[in-house]
């Protein structure tokens, strides 16, 4: 999958650096794979959650940061949306967040 935007991950790993390392295997991971429906995330990823509007929300380090992205399955696209603490994450709403220019 193509990964668009990572700058957000990197940026928050900055802040964050105790997710530094789960994001950065999240990204390899995501960049390998081939998902083609909802179903395969859930394959590789048993606790991730299908959302509506082709999101999805990763538990990234044990659950201590969420992740929300948008998947583009035909073009094979991954556009992050969110990126933050779960208590952060509790304050969204994932179908519908956008990250900020």
């Amino acid at each position: 999958m193509n990964v668009i935007a990572i700058k957000p991950l990197r940026d928050f790993w900055l802040r964050h650096p105790g997710a530094e390392q789960a994001l950065k295997a999240w990204l390899l991971e995501a960049r390998r794979a081939v998902w083609t429906q909802p179903a395969d995330i859930k394959a590789q990823y048993k606790s991730a959650s299908i959302l509506k509007n082709r999101r999805v929300a990763f538990n990234i380090k044990g659950n201590d940061y969420r992740l929300v992205v948008a998947v583009a399955y035909r073009f094979r696209a991954v556009y992050i949306k969110f990126i933050g603490t779960h208590r952060e994450y509790d304050q969204i709403d994932a179908e519908t967040i956008d990250m900020e220019a």
